[in-house]
């Protein structure tokens, strides 16, 4: 047996033993949304390093304490009393409540109350007032040594300076947005401004929206039904044009940087040179397929250089800005999935190519940095694709160091001196717990135990492993069986699906990544299985895009290879087969059932893609090409065409609101199905958007539950 056999071997029989142990309470679908704050995980409230010191701080009982990582001592550094003094000494109401703090310094953390940002130094004790926006500001960007704020109103940007409005750009055309995130926020973009490293410019979007079709959104609030339009690019249709502009703030004039055309080209990994005189654009063409990393000066907007370029046959899919090395201006580190797994790259500013950093059959989730002048930080899945371990790696070697000693699921803060990890694990075992490691992953103490929030709860026996597709990958499957399971008895099983790109359901985690719900599912009396298919993500580039131009097709073959394998098993009822699915979970639902006639008794869908038409540009194009460059994939894939196969009862679920997966898409089913004298059960949320939120979300859980029960026990 090999390692990662072992590692398997580990997790599935860790977790019998965990949850034998299990109680007597149920969970409820209030619970299953965390409205009982008992089942949260552990969690340690503001934890965060102090500056550059080696202390790092926490909140408890509306005070912040400071603890040092060497010798563990701690000691109260501010309460909401302290905050308050200084507040009423500056003629600002109080608050009554301890604000989310940044300690952003060795000496002093920023927070905000109502409007008003202040900055509090714990050394002296005094408070100060630096800068305030409007109720209406939103998009919010702080620039940390200026404390300039930049914000939009409605789709113009300003910047306040002091608490004194400085308005930036000046559209009357409500189609133009300035300062907002473009691309639908595809390609990692969170953000729509950038300030520059010396403060004094600041990059932002220009989306002009003009040329995309209205789609139209209906408010039932008012007594006569108002139309909301919303831009909605389809697959194939007219996108909106994105540029990026620099004010100055000494000149208060805007350059825009020279792009060049096509218009609808994507703007990505929008990154300020450390020198703050250049910006660097990731320009991706429309049909995602080349990259070009460009230079551009910032006072002239003129392209200097291109540095590199990527290219793939299907799709190139930029995520990560530049980031410079602190300590060589001159050089960055590059993402790129171009060997076929996300790592890094080192590259100089006149484009050469300075060597690859991270290698191997595995990925890179998360870069976080270099710290202690030489040592870069990062979370990859070396050790498994279930796993995201910590490690470190030397800029100047190619050894690569695990950090995180526990297998599983980890994030963490790392300390900018580098010599010390908040290493923060859940894994099959436990919910969540706080380690201090130093910088070769020793523990020095455990900063906060796993509560086993589900201690009391009586929970199914859950196991993790793996079957084989029909091309030879491994995939990954999760097993919840009923409470007081009996082997002699027959189950029904609800199948729980996603199958889409930039998702992992089955992960080394706590519940195996599965949450409540499907807990409570498991716990009315169903086997509850989850299997990622082919197109799913960490599994590497190829993994992801044997999805392209034909969805629908590996993700459906892949969940028959898990619905083949329950069938084999003594205990499940093979006539008594369900499956759930939300987005594109929801569109593999229907999929499921239309090319298996027969096989599932029930199926709910939940914001169902139905034809990929339908979708939008950014995502629906970097996987199914246009619909006049791949009507072969989009007939293959238009469930429209396969309503006559329907077997089964089928519940769609749809916010009426919804600006992902539009209403309209699964009102074309209905409609299709009525047509073709086909039963088929409908719930609208009204005015909900792609999921449903708050005790809603219980609602929404009673309903499929209900369905399921009503249906298929």
């Amino acid at each position: 047996m090999n390692k990662y056999s072992k590692v398997l071997l580990f997790i599935i029989l860790i977790t019998g033993s965990t949850f034998s142990l299990a109680q007597e309470k149920l969970l409820t679908p209030e619970d299953a949304i965390y409205a009982n704050r008992e089942l949260y995980p552990a969690s340690v409230s503001q934890l965060q390093w102090i500056g550059g010191t080696n202390y790092y701080a926490f909140a408890k009982d509306e005070a912040i304490y400071k603890v040092g990582a060497k010798n563990g001592t701690e000691t109260l550094l501010l309460d909401i009393d302290m905050l308050n003094k200084g507040i009423n000494e500056n003629n600002y109401d109080s608050i009554h409540r301890l604000p989310r703090l940044d300690f952003y310094s060795d000496n002093q953390c920023r927070f905000k109350s109502k409007n008003n940002y202040f900055d509090y130094n714990f050394v002296t004790n005094k408070l100060q007032w630096i800068n305030s926006i409007p109720d209406t500001a939103e998009n919010i960007d702080f620039e940390d040594d200026t404390r300039f704020i930049a914000y939009t109103v409605a789709n113009n940007l300003f910047i306040s300076i002091d608490g004194k409005v400085r308005q930036v750009t000046f559209d009357d055309d409500k189609e133009i947005v300035n300062g907002q995130t473009v691309h639908r926020v595809e390609f990692g973009i969170e953000k729509g401004t950038y300030w520059s490293p010396d403060s004094k410019n600041l990059a932002f979007y220009r989306k002009d929206e003009s040329m995309v079709t209205d789609y139209p959104l209906v408010n039932i609030d008012t007594r006569i039904a108002e139309v909301e339009n919303t831009k909605y690019p389809m697959a194939g249709m007219t996108s909106h044009h994105v540029t990026l502009g620099v004010y100055n703030l000494e000149t208060g004039k805007t350059v825009t940087m020279n792009t060049g055309e096509p218009a609808d080209q994507y703007l990505t990994s929008v990154t300020w040179g450390p020198e703050s005189k250049y910006i660097y654009i990731a320009v991706l063409n429309r049909e995602q397929n080349h990259l070009k990393l460009n230079k551009y000066d910032a006072f002239t907007g003129e392209f200097i250089a291109q540095l590199f370029e990527e290219k793939n046959p299907k799709y190139v899919e930029p995520e990560h800005p530049l980031y410079f090395l602190p300590n060589r201006n001159d050089h960055f580190i590059w993402q790129s999935e171009r060997d076929g797994w996300n790592h890094l790259y080192l590259y100089n500013t006149k484009g050469d190519f300075i060597g690859q950093l991270t290698k191997g059959d595995w990925v890179v989730t998360d870069f976080m940095g270099l710290y202690d002048d030489d040592k870069l930080w990062l979370k990859a899945t070396k050790e498994s694709p279930l796993e995201q371990n910590i490690y470190s790696l030397k800029l100047e070697s190619d050894k690569i160091v695990r950090i995180s000693p526990d297998h599983g699921t980890h994030t963490a803060l790392v300390s900018k001196t580098g010599k010390y990890i908040i290493d923060i694990c859940s894994n099959t075992e436990i919910s969540r717990k706080y380690k201090l490691l130093d910088n070769k992953g020793k523990t020095i103490r455990v900063i906060k135990e796993d509560k086993l929030p589900l201690a009391d709860y009586n929970i199914g026996h859950m196991s993790i492993f793996k079957l084989k597709s029909d091309a030879g990958d491994d995939l990954f499957c999760r097993l919840i069986k009923p409470i007081d399971f009996d082997s002699t008895k027959k189950y029904p099983v609800i199948v729980y699906v996603y199958g889409g790109p930039h998702a992992q359901l089955i992960t080394d985690s706590w519940l195996g990544g599965a949450g409540l719900f499907l807990n409570y599912l498991a716990q009315q009396g169903y086997v509850v299985f989850t299997l990622d298919n082919r197109g799913t993500a960490n599994r590497g580039r190829d993994f992801e895009q044997s999805i392209h131009r034909n969805i629908g097709n590996n993700e459906v073959k892949d969940q028959m290879v898990g619905v083949n394998y329950l069938k084999t098993l003594p205990y499940v009822d093979s006539d008594r087969i369900g499956v759930d699915g939300w987005s594109y979970g929801g569109f593999m639902t229907i999929s499921l059932m239309l090319d298996n006639p027969g096989v599932f008794k029930v199926g709910v869908a939940g914001g169902p893609v139905i034809d990929w038409k339908y979708y939008e540009v950014m995502y629906g194009e970097r996987y199914m090409d246009t619909p006049e460059e791949n009507p072969e994939g989009y007939d293959n894939a238009n469930l429209l065409k396969k309503v006559d196969k329907l077997e089964g009862k089928l519940l769609i679920i749809h916010g009426t609101n919804d600006p992902t997966v539009v209403w309209q898409q699964s009102l074309q089913f209905i409609k299709h199905a009525i047509d073709k004298d086909k039963d088929i059960d409908y719930f609208v949320y009204p005015g909900h958007g792609h999921n449903m939120s708050g005790m809603n979300r219980a609602h929404l859980y009673k309903k499929i539950t209900s369905y399921f029960n009503d249906y298929l026990k």
